[in-house]
């Protein structure tokens, strides 16, 4: 370890990890009002934290190479995609039993506990940045045990997990706010990436754009600091090395390729679509398989065989393969096999129920894109260079799936070292995520969240928008009237000017419907109202709300039933009227929350609290 690491980095956190044990074992109290109300404290704790995510990401990734070693037989420090001399016993055998342990280790947790896993982006929209660790541990090792059977998958859903896992365990511990929880929660998942990938930039800039869906000074340094205490951890342990090695002749890139770029933007953004699109079908087709749900892996991993036994660069995250075709210039034909059976391999892996993400993969499928682009481009012109195609097509469809285009930029960067590239990978990314989000609208997370049912678009905290529920907002009585009340009756007891709507329900005290106090005054009934009962009057039946809406679909029912006043209804079955709700009060309240939200944001002092 060099000596500047231990003294500007290793030792304080070591000194500031034992004095913050020894006075919370004295004052617990004292220690979590500190941490709590002192956003330096925050960022010496973020500091700690990134040390222990960087140091369990190592050895993650070394359980991961030692499990691969026993599982395929590798050399040391041999990544599998690469790896040209894999028994093909192994290759037939290892991802379908792997499948199928990996089925049955995951019912019997589910009996033990049945809920589903929190995701970092679906814990920062929802519930406020509050994360279970024992869930993401269970995650860490479905990633751990998928990777082990060779699914055509990374280990960057595991890492993430489990670093934004820690950090909101400790959080939670501490009592932290919600808006200092949800940066928390961003700060493992960047000290995460950032671990795994060798790249503090992208790391830091995956928990912006994708765990936190927005850049503030206030997260900056919490978030950039645990990406990098994380790295020098990991850099502590092992050579460090830039992932990928560009060829010695890679020079600066001619202007004339940059337009291919753009169609290359173009192509990717395609391909990431059809991919996204791809995993679900696989999704559907497996969940109608006549077989029990444990052995849906098992047969995935029996797809993933007969591809990997024309292909093995599709087992495992891409890793390896992406710096051998970095080197090696591969046949046209067989790019576009190898780049087609890593796109179904990637989603029969994730709709047959392996864990782990579809990061590394991307970049492979993106590599082989490029290359091929590249190769189609040096048709036109000779002098074309391969490996500039390759690095903007990783970071075009990594964009496209992951939606992340400033880590994506930053992480072709840093795990390449060019910074020639940077300009045409950017031109790439923008173009790839912009078709993406237009024509499609979805990353490859917040399309799983859409295909669960889940309105989500990102990280943006709608938590609070859930917890303002309509009983919460409802306020009590209202004027009710039996149906079968003469209308006669009805004009005497109800002046006009007392109220403007009157709720009618029936004998069973059911509701049926809202009464128009001026329309029940209007001349134009004054000849038939004394045939006529509150029954006869009333409308919109349909139109109530339930106790359990939250202000936001209570707003998008004032809009579609264009009323004004809505009654609360005990439920569907049980029509009860409990009471009503104005959509005056209603966006009154939703103005004055995102207010209070938003000025809590900008000022670094006074994070949101929990409602």
């Amino acid at each position: 370890m060099p000596p500047f690491i231990d003294r500007m980095f290793i030792t304080p956190a070591t000194v500031f990890v034992r004095d913050a044990a020894a006075l919370w074992l004295e004052q617990p109290q004292t220690l979590r009002r500190i941490l709590r109300e002192s956003p330096p404290a925050q960022i010496v704790l973020c500091a700690g934290l990134g040390v222990a995510v960087g140091f369990v990401t190592v050895l993650v990734h070394w359980a991961m190479l030692g499990a691969h070693r026993l599982t395929f037989h590798l050399g040391h420090q041999q990544h599998l995609s690469s790896a040209h001399d894999l028994s093909s016993m192994r290759v037939l055998l290892v991802p379908t039993l792997g499948g199928a342990f990996l089925g049955l280790v995951t019912l019997l947790i589910r009996l033990w506990r049945p809920r589903e896993i929190v995701d970092p982006i679906e814990a920062n929209a929802i519930y406020g940045g509050r994360m279970s660790l024992i869930d993401s541990t269970r995650l860490l090792f479905a990633a751990l045990l998928s990777n082990a059977a060779g699914a055509s998958m990374g280990m960057e859903a595991g890492f993430s997990q489990i670093g934004s896992g820690i950090m909101s365990w400790v959080g939670q511990r501490l009592q932290f706010r919600r808006e200092d929880l949800r940066i928390f929660v961003a700060a493992g998942s960047a000290a995460a990436i950032a671990a795994a990938f060798n790249a503090p930039l992208a790391g830091a800039f995956y928990g912006f754009e994708l765990v936190l869906s927005t850049y503030t000074v206030v997260a900056l340094p919490q978030v950039a600091v645990a990406a990098l205490a994380s790295v020098l951890t990991m850099r502590t342990f092992t050579h460090g090395e830039m992932l990928f090695t560009l060829p010695l002749d890679f020079t600066s890139i001619p202007p004339w390729n940059y337009p291919f770029f753009v169609i290359l933007g173009i192509g990717s953004a395609g391909i990431g679509i059809g991919t996204m699109k791809l995993v679900a079908r696989c999704e559907q087709i497996s969940q109608k398989l006549p077989l029990p749900e444990w052995l849906h892996p098992a047969v995935g991993g029996l797809i993933l065989s007969l591809i990997a036994v024309m292909f093995p660069q599709v087992l495992g995250s891409g890793q390896g393969a992406i710096d051998d075709h970095l080197h090696n210039h591969w046949p046209l034909l067989m790019l576009v096999a190898l780049m087609v059976a890593k796109i179904v391999a990637s989603a029969v892996s994730v709709g047959a129920g392996f864990r782990g993400g579809l990061f590394s993969s991307s970049l492979l499928i993106g590599c082989l894109f490029g290359q091929i682009m590249g190769m189609v481009a040096g048709i036109v012109m000779p002098q074309t260079q391969q490996e500039s195609f390759m690095l903007v097509g990783m970071g075009a469809v990594g964009a496209s799936i992951i939606g992340a285009p400033v880590t994506m930029v930053l992480l072709i960067l840093e795990m390449t070292g060019n910074f020639p590239a940077t300009t045409a990978v950017l031109l790439g990314v923008l173009i790839a995520s912009a078709l993406t989000r237009y024509m499609f609208g979805y990353s490859f997370s917040t399309w799983r969240f859409h295909l669960r049912g889940l309105r989500i678009s990102g990280a943006h905290d709608i938590g609070w928008i859930r917890d303002i529920t309509v009983r919460k907002l409802m306020q009590e009585g209202g004027h009710l009237v039996e149906a079968a009340t003469p209308l006669v009756e009805l004009r005497l007891a109800v002046p006009a000017d007392s109220t403007r709507r009157i709720f009618v329900i029936d004998e069973d005290q059911r509701y049926q419907g809202v009464i128009d106090v001026a329309q029940l005054h209007s001349a134009d009934l004054d000849k038939d109202v004394g045939g006529m009962t509150a029954l006869n009057l009333a409308k919109a039946r349909d139109a109530y709300l339930l106790p359990v809406q939250n202000i936001q679909q209570a707003l998008e029912r004032f809009a579609a039933y264009e009323q004004e006043v809505l009654p609360v209804l005990a439920s569907d079955v049980d029509t009860k009227v409990l009471g009503y709700v104005s959509e005056a009060y209603a966006l009154r309240r939703y103005a004055h929350e995102l207010e209070s939200r938003n000025v809590a944001l900008s000022n670094a002092g006074s994070p949101v609290s929990e409602g």
